[in-house]
């Protein structure tokens, strides 16, 4: 039995036909759309690496059946930059090295941009550490990680001040 769905994936409209109602968002993103960005670690919803945000939240897609979200808004880490300009906190992670094999590092960002659209970041490195638990990496880049998420942070609460003043 064939499941039709519609998914909004950075910004366009995307049908798709499912002949089994077990495909992930994860699988769906990778071998459908060849969004590839999104990495499949674990795949048990325990490394953070296939983090992208539906709906503004973020949620490990390796979990996530496609059939569960019809109509959601996804974004994905492929979604982020507008054409050559970088999301802040992919500006970020390069300024403060966040990163060192990069595998673990498009669940990250994707993590730390859902966690400041939830108002969770704030200006505190315990905090962020604490909320980006979830997201595991390897190579132990976690304090440039933290400083990049800092500065993000500072970035777009300053961009909000100017906003209302």
């Amino acid at each position: 039995m064939n499941h039709s769905i519609s998914l909004t994936v950075n910004g366009a409209r995307r049908d798709f036909v499912l002949d089994d109602p077990r495909v992930t968002l994860l699988d769906l993103l990778r071998e459908r759309l060849h969004l590839t960005g999104t990495k499949k670690g674990c795949d048990r919803g325990q490394c953070g690496a296939c983090t992208i945000l539906v709906d503004g939240k973020r949620i490990n897609s390796c979990l996530a059946l496609a059939i569960s979200h019809e109509g959601a808004d996804i974004v994905t880490i492929e979604g982020v930059a507008r054409g050559d300009q970088l999301h802040p906190v992919q500006a970020a992670f390069i300024a403060h090295d966040g990163f060192q094999c990069g595998f673990c590092t498009p669940g990250q960002i994707m993590s730390a941009i859902g966690m400041m659209q939830e108002a969770q970041a704030g200006n505190d490195p315990e905090r962020i550490r604490e909320c980006m638990s979830g997201n595991l990496c390897r190579c132990g880049a976690y304090a440039g990680i933290v400083d990049a998420v800092l500065e993000a942070q500072a970035g777009a609460d300053e961009t909000n001040r100017r906003r209302s003043a």
